[in-house]
């Protein structure tokens, strides 16, 4: 067998025994934190080996990637998500793809799900994404427009938001690192306290293949890991 799958299966093993570790380590089950492939540059032969080793949710960030791969992997019981940032023009081609958005960071964004869900008669599952550490370089919402963004989609009769995606600023410590975390985890409860309608805060996506034993530490339920399974990216 090739070396890279080998590699893939002690990979995702590896990962999900710190994945568990960590939820235990902070007062949840094993079952209460969702581990993700992050699929980026990675062919559907490798993502198949993951899908394989049990992987049954996967994120991809870029439309047209997933839509050129979907047909070679092996989806029947996995769940997909789109994580990169989604141009309103993509939006219709996309919609009926996936089982959720994770990177919806405007109303606009937002107003054109609606649209394009209401065409398909159906219910698009989102995250809003926050910009947490302020960046100019990232996308995601400023914190101080969290609770009026989410009253305005909450009003959108075809979307439901379930919850927060955030990627952290680059720490060079964990406590700073830390910081970020918690914080998203207290906008988090802060707003599922709220209990707006169409709004149910069942997913805190954050970490990644570099912190996310500390994501989980800090009430992250959702953890995106790309690298630490597939190995470096490797860009075409």
């Amino acid at each position: 067998m090739e070396e890279k799958f080998l590699n893939i299966r002690e990979n995702v093993k590896f990962i999900q025994n710190k994945i568990n570790e960590a939820a235990v380590k902070s007062g949840r089950s094993e079952k209460d934190v969702r581990f993700m492939a992050v699929t980026k540059t990675v062919d559907p032969v490798y993502i198949n080996c993951a899908i394989d080793c049990g992987i049954d949710l996967i994120g991809e960030n870029k439309v047209q990637e997933f839509l050129a791969k979907k047909d070679a992997l092996k989806l029947e019981k996995v769940e997909k998500h789109l994580i990169g940032h989604l141009q309103s023009n993509k939006v219709r081609k996309i919609i009926t793809e996936v089982d959720l958005i994770q990177s919806v960071d405007s109303v606009s964004l937002a107003r054109e799900i609606e649209r394009q869900a209401e065409k398909n008669n159906m219910t698009a599952n989102i995250l809003v994404e926050i910009n947490v550490g302020g960046e100019e370089s990232k996308t995601g919402l400023e914190k101080n427009l969290l609770r009026e963004t989410i009253a305005e989609i909450s009003e959108m009769k075809h979307i439901a938001v379930k919850g927060l995606m955030t990627i952290p600023p680059i720490c060079e410590n964990s406590g700073e690192l830390r910081k970020f975390f918690n914080e998203m985890y207290n906008l988090f409860i802060d707003i599922r306290a709220e209990n707006s309608d169409n709004v149910s805060m069942d997913i805190l996506s954050m970490g990644m293949s570099g912190d996310y034993e500390e994501a989980i530490l800090c009430g992250s339920n959702l953890v995106r890991v790309g690298s630490a399974i597939f190995g470096p990216r490797i860009y075409k």
